[in-house]
């Protein structure tokens, strides 16, 4: 449960898109790194007190060392300037019944500007949709796309999976530029456009932000128990199927590693074999990149031979893609692991993003 702490805010450090990093200093000496999200809470400011939940920090679980700011309970912020006794800047509640839902307009509710547009749509219209496990694929597949058809427009639909706020993302803050814009969709929130579903989030990429494909994936902080199921990205699966119901061209990122220390992620990672190989029930394009040391080149083309009978396996040409992926706006980490140190892992999720790209004709 929560573990929750008090202190006072001392220094006032880093800020991105949603979020500032932060000082506190507790009653007994400690000191913590604290996160706050300004639209939640308010602006913290230095000798404001401050209420902590530490426990994932204290843990050591993945909130990038982080206590994360619930309140500062002397200076409240004010109201939303929008009247509270009305749904007409909105209704659609994220962290349900959690302390902090934020009420935000959906995309496609009523008092939304793009209401009339998304509520007869019902296709993506062959949109190519590339699905991720990682939050890490996503500047990968970018630079992919963007090396081959560098005016192409990419949406982002942030699943639910990982953090929930989307401000908490430096990489997708990095991003900010590269992309049409960002989706949350479930109870994710923070995009650029906020939707109730995977598939109105789809829907709202394609016909609001005017993509011409889309990459899906978690958010950072995914959560894993070391089994074949409890892992949040397996959810990758049920991405494919929505992309295909919608009448999207799915195509699969896989999670390619030799560096990864843990056999079962070792080859094509035994999280990407679940997703597309048990949970994903429409075909899905699923790539990899040509040159893979031929080791590796062997162990994934095994793990890769049951699937092939539902899914359609692509060999890209990886030809430009390291060059591109030193390119990126922001660093590459994946598990602690940068472009070099798990280069195969970087490789696959831009050759993704290459053919995906070159579907767009």
């Amino acid at each position: 449960m929560v573990r929750w702490r008090s202190g006072t805010v001392t220094a006032v450090r880093r800020r991105w898109a949603g979020a500032v990093e932060l000082d506190v200093d507790l009653p007994d000496g400690a000191r913590m790194r604290a996160l706050a999200y300004p639209a939640l809470v308010g602006e913290p400011e230095p000798g404001d007190r401050v209420l902590l939940n530490a426990g994932a920090l204290l843990m050591g679980l993945g909130t990038g060392g982080y206590a994360l700011v619930v309140a500062l309970p002397d200076r409240l912020p004010p109201d939303p300037p929008q009247a509270g006794d009305s749904r007409d800047a909105g209704h659609l509640v994220k962290a349900r019944y959690t302390p902090l839902q934020p009420i935000l307009l959906g995309v496609d509710e009523e008092a939304s500007p793009h209401h009339d547009r998304l509520a007869a749509a019902d296709s993506v219209d062959g949109m190519p949709v590339v699905t991720a496990d990682l939050h890490s694929a996503l500047p990968a597949i970018l630079a992919g796309v963007h090396a081959d058809a560098p005016d192409a427009r990419v949406a982002y639909v942030l699943t639910d999976g990982g953090a929930l706020p989307a401000w908490f993302s430096r990489t997708l803050a990095g991003l900010s530029g590269h992309l049409a814009g960002t989706v949350s969709v479930g109870q994710a929130f923070g995009g650029d456009l906020e939707a109730s579903t995977l598939h109105s989030g789809l829907l709202a990429a394609r016909h609001v932000l005017d993509a011409d494909l889309t990459i899906v994936a978690q958010g950072p902080g995914n959560l894993g128990t070391g089994t074949r199921w409890g892992f949040s990205g397996v959810a990758v699966g049920e991405a494919v199927n929505a992309v295909a119901t919608l009448g999207g061209r799915p195509i699969g990122s896989l999670r390619i590693s030799d560096a990864d220390a843990r056999p079962r992620h070792r080859g094509v990672s035994h999280h990407s074999l679940t997703a597309y190989g048990r949970v994903a029930l429409a075909p899905a394009e699923l790539v990899v990149p040509d040159g893979l040391a031929p080791g590796l080149a062997a162990e994934v083309a095994a793990a890769l031979t049951p699937l092939a009978d539902r899914h359609r396996i692509v060999t890209v040409p990886a030809d430009g893609l390291d060059a591109a992926l030193r390119a990126t706006p922001v660093g590459l980490s994946t598990m602690g692991r940068g472009l070099d140190a798990d280069h195969a892992y970087f490789l696959a999720a831009a050759a993704a993003g290459r053919h995906a790209a070159r579907l767009l004709g």
